[in-house]
């Protein structure tokens, strides 16, 4: 029996809806500029060229419901609603044509960001992660399994205290799933567990303390959180 030198954290999980099993997560993939819109709300020009990859670590996660602390060192957190797609297979250099066969379900997730210490290291060449892996960063609803999604299609949106602030069609993702998966499995050898947040649309914002941050993909589910 192994022992350890002291108690190992809990397995990172998510809920699955209509079930009272969970998804185990194994790592969180994330895409970058991902909306057209959104590539020229941050300055950038949205020709297509190869996604933009970085990662979250898996205790980042936060369910639906619960309080998002303000995190430290930053004066501007932003929000950034996106489809999340869960896998359950893995694998290496998948096809773009077999791509969705690897996926379990997909929820509704926000890529919680602090945007100036993003701008900070994007200015100096230096590596994103600070801004977007620090802890409560990644938070996603209820998995909804593949089998019960009609189309990947349908309005995303989010809202802060009422007022709505992004919106567009999961089908305006420059890359859509299928792509993301087979390029992302050509520098990862992907597994049962993975978590892909495909990136957000135009409107992303600032937050603070008190704000009621909900969100929804038609046809996915809806996403609450509130920021403490």
């Amino acid at each position: 029996m192994t022992s350890f030198v002291f108690a190992p954290p809990p397995a990172p999980s998510v809920a699955i809806e209509g079930t009272e099993q969970r998804f185990p997560v194994h790592r969180i993939y994330c895409v970058g500029r991902n909306y057209a819109d959104h590539v020229r709300e941050m300055g950038g020009d949205p020709k297509r060229q190869a996604p933009i990859f970085f990662s979250k670590p898996a205790d980042a996660l936060v369910a639906s419901g619960a309080a998002v602390p303000y995190p430290p060192r930053t004066a501007n957190f932003h929000h950034e609603i996106e489809l999340v797609v869960a896998l359950g297979r893995g694998g290496k250099s998948i096809g773009r044509e077999h791509a969705l066969e690897h996926v379990f379900g997909y929820a509704v997730g926000n890529d919680f960001t602090r945007r100036d210490l993003q701008h900070g290291a994007r200015s100096a060449g230096q590596p994103w992660d600070t801004s977007k892996g620090f802890d409560h960063s990644a938070a996603v609803s209820a998995i909804r399994p593949a089998s019960r999604v009609a189309a990947l299609s349908g309005r995303i949106w989010l809202a802060v205290n009422g007022t709505l602030r992004q919106q567009a069609d999961i089908a305006e993702m420059i890359w859509n799933v299928p792509e993301i998966i087979a390029e992302l499995s050509t520098l990862f050898e992907l597994a049962p567990g993975d978590l892909l947040y495909t990136g957000t649309p135009a409107g992303v914002g600032a937050l603070e303390r008190g704000d009621r941050v909900t969100g929804g993909i038609e046809g996915i589910g809806t996403l609450e959180n509130t920021i403490v």
